[in-house]
């Protein structure tokens, strides 16, 4: 049976990227994403903001890192990861991420900054 795991988001990073590495020497790049929706209701205008955690790996989150801030416009896209992990209390408790494959700043650039857009291979990391 055919599968699909994509997604695709446009929104403004919560906070600074962060990398780390694993213990097998592997660079992780994690970051927020704040994807927010308007409408209105009645006359008045709504919003709702979802937050997103955001995994990059290699040299993607290489250009995570060193090119985006918070607040900084982006299109991106990924797949899901859900894990899991045990809190203090021995309970048992998953989370869902994105793991970006591609990326596209769209913040307004002076003319002379190229526009610039990454993609990441497909590949099997572990943290």
């Amino acid at each position: 049976m055919p599968a699909l795991n994509r997604v695709q988001l446009i929104g403004r990073l919560g906070k600074d990227p962060e990398s780390k590495f694993t213990p097998t020497g592997k660079k992780v790049t994690h970051f927020s994403l704040a994807v927010s929706q308007r409408w209105k209701t009645a006359g008045e205008m709504r919003e709702y903001t979802e937050w997103v955690n955001i995994e990059a790996w290699g040299r993607l989150g290489e250009v995570c890192q060193e090119y985006l801030k918070k607040g900084s416009l982006v299109y991106l896209e990924g797949r899901l990861k859900t894990e899991k992990y045990e809190d203090k209390g021995g309970e048992t408790k998953f989370f869902t991420k994105v793991v970006a494959l591609g990326l596209q700043f769209l913040d307004k650039k002076d003319k002379e900054e190229p526009v610039m857009t990454v993609e990441e291979e497909a590949a099997d990391y572990e943290a």
